[in-house]
């Protein structure tokens, strides 16, 4: 079993995911699979194909009828739980699983800490003051991971790890961000090159992100760890770069500046996704420290290797029928908006198009 000295062998362990068929989770699944665990997932059987392999269980874990099949006449050495987005869901199931489970690895978000995206963060910042019993069925809000947090170290304490997640791409992505800017891009013709093209991001690989957190379990390590990209380790021109490289696109890039977009009314993150001005209140956005989980072991690819592999999955899924969303919002600037923009830049002195 799992236990604060770490887990008796690096392989072989039983280890339960709750969600895994989307994403971050079908990543997580296929990585311990290959790792040589064993892997039962727990979910709705809505969001996608259960992965071979795995002992699926469908159920939501808001019914404690679907919470008490799922344990039944079943243990295991850790749960990953990469779908928790209300405290009072987090609660209950691991207020089922306390006992059954030696672990529970919990994947949270930057949106967690208090001060971000205003400041940089690392894992002492200060979180919201979300409680775990928060009533269910609370309207998305970033306080709400910080709940979910507390709901798993007030059941789970000290054999518990928390993921704060950052920006997430790759194959399988289930936002959209990266998948709409391939998608124009690949388009061709004149593209907005939002704000500074030299402006530092961070974004992970979900492999990556999974290969971490199973690492983290394999070596028993608990706590905390900001689980991103590198600071610096791509920038919003470079970024564009890749998906042009990996689309074969042609497509001339345009720079607008913050103040340009803003004055048009161009919603930061969303209409231009992943961009975000210059601004005070964006100021951390790329910034949060990773260093605890570099010395743990977290390690990124390329990002250009990220877009190229998930250029070739968008290939294999084909077109998308209705429009990426994020929270509700739609992702994509309008098209009228995006003439509109391109017009004003070329009528500017000194543009000259390149990334």
């Amino acid at each position: 079993m799992y236990g604060r000295s770490g887990p008796e062998r690096v392989s072989g362990m039983n280890i339960l995911m709750l969600g895994g068929s989307s994403f971050l989770g079908r990543a997580y699944v296929s990585d311990a699979l290959a790792r040589g665990h064993r892997v039962t997932t727990f979910n709705r059987g809505i969001t996608g194909p259960d992965r071979p392999g795995v002992e699926a269980v469908h159920g939501d874990r808001t019914r404690p009828e679907d919470l008490a099949r799922l344990v039944d006449g079943r243990s295991w050495d850790a749960v990953v739980d990469t779908s928790g987005q209300q405290p009072h869901a987090v609660a209950a199931a691991a207020r089922a699983l306390r006992g059954r489970a030696g672990h529970y690895s919990f994947v949270s978000s930057v949106h967690a800490f208090s001060d971000w995206p205003g400041k940089p963060v690392d894992e002492t910042s200060a979180t919201f003051d979300c409680p775990a019993d928060t009533p269910p069925d609370q309207p998305p809000a970033n306080a709400l991971k910080a709940g979910c947090e507390r709901a798993v170290t007030e059941n789970f304490g000290d054999d518990s790890t928390l993921l704060n997640c950052g920006l997430l791409i790759g194959p399988h992505e289930n936002v959209g961000r990266l998948l709409w800017w391939l998608e124009r891009i690949a388009r061709g013709g004149q593209v907005i090159l939002p704000g500074d093209p030299d402006r530092a991001m961070q974004l992970i690989d979900a492999r990556d992100f999974a290969a971490f957190g199973l690492g983290l379990l394999e070596q028993g390590r608990t706590g905390r760890y900001i689980t991103t990209g590198p600071a610096g380790g791509t920038t919003m021109g470079g970024f564009l770069r890749a998906c042009a490289e990996a689309t074969g696109s042609d497509a001339e890039f345009v720079p607008v500046d913050d103040e340009v977009l803003l004055a048009a009314e161009v919603a930061p993150w969303t209409e231009l996704p992943l961009w975000t001005p210059g601004q005070p209140d964006w100021a951390g956005i790329w910034q949060a420290d990773t260093t605890r989980g570099r010395e743990a072991g977290l390690r990124n690819r390329p990002v250009e290797e990220t877009v190229r592999d998930t250029w070739a999955w968008l290939g294999r899924r084909g077109p998308r029928d209705t429009p990426y969303t994020q929270g509700g919002t739609p992702l994509g600037i309008p098209e009228e908006k995006e003439r509109m923009l391109l017009a004003h830049a070329a009528g500017a002195p000194g543009t000259d198009g390149s990334a």
